[in-house]
């Protein structure tokens, strides 16, 4: 029996100890990070090797699903919305799942990213996007699967697909004229109501110019349709510290008013004090 316990725990340390053995993974992990125009855009996938193998038609059957890589679904990650072959990808992740043939690919954008491999059946209702890519024979085997971001402009990219002696490039469009555009329209127009109200706030409380403060807040509520009461309440401090308590005990009415309307308690209970304090009638 001692023996038996002894040979047990022997073979229990073994195992231990083999477990805590590291060995390369035979498919690595790589991840792509690339910023196109103002578009952030992330490639998780696996990269198995030739070793010797034919790939496509053989490892990598023509006309079926293949998950264009090893272990995960491969994944892209865009950050704003994009389109591929005229279709528009809400920014997000996708799977990217591919059906190989020998003069051209169809490539998936696939909701579902989750999982380890390509579905058996594809569910149409998770395909974002659909295409055919031509393929481009290289003279060369690339031993490795490689997955590439290139042709950069500010407005589109490639994701090159490559193993064996096969490359595949899908192009993608960012919005970046149209970001950019309404980045430049905003900024002629000057400042909105809330950058003025924002500075006028944090003149106010970090006691800084209150004379300033009380210029911007006007500009923001002249600019505001309907001031809410909290912004109200802000105007009104601002008055009663430049002195104005007349004109600050009119808007601090106006500010319980409209916090009696939203029903919020503690509006009304700041701006019942302040009135008391500044000596309304």
């Amino acid at each position: 029996m001692k023996r038996l316990v002894l040979f047990t725990f022997a073979l229990t340390l073994m195992f231990s100890v083999n477990a805590q053995i590291e060995t390369p993974a035979p498919s690595p992990a790589a991840k792509i990070e690339q910023v196109v125009g103002l578009t952030d855009v992330t490639i998780d996938y696996s990269r198995p090797s030739m070793r010797d193998r034919a790939i496509f038609g053989n490892l990598v059957p023509y006309g079926k699903v293949w998950r264009t890589g090893a272990n995960a679904r491969t994944k892209v990650t865009f950050s704003n919305d994009v389109t591929v072959d005229g279709k528009e990808l809400k920014a997000g992740t996708y799977a990217i799942f591919t059906i190989p043939e020998a003069k051209s690919w169809d490539v998936i954008f696939y909701t579902d990213y989750q999982g380890g491999g390509a579905p058996a059946e594809l569910d149409d209702s998770k395909i974002a996007a659909r295409l055919k890519a031509d393929v481009y024979p290289i003279e060369m085997d690339i031993q490795t699967f490689t997955i590439s971001i290139d042709d950069i402009t500010n407005n589109s990219a490639v994701i090159g697909m490559m193993w064996e002696k096969t490359y595949v490039g899908v192009e993608f469009k960012v919005p970046t004229d149209k970001t950019v555009s309404a980045s430049i329209e905003s900024a002629m127009a000057g400042p909105s109501a809330n950058d003025y109200y924002a500075a006028a706030v944090y003149h106010f409380q970090e006691g800084k110019d209150i004379n300033q403060a009380k210029e911007w807040m006007d500009k923001a509520m002249s600019m505001s349709k309907e001031p809410r009461f909290w912004q109200l309440r802000q105007q009104s401090l601002i008055y009663a510290k430049a002195g104005d308590k007349k004109e600050a005990i009119k808007i601090a009415k106006k500010s319980l008013a409209a916090a009696k309307e939203a029903n919020n308690a503690d509006y009304i209970k700041m701006n019942e004090d302040s009135l008391k304090e500044w000596g309304a009638k």
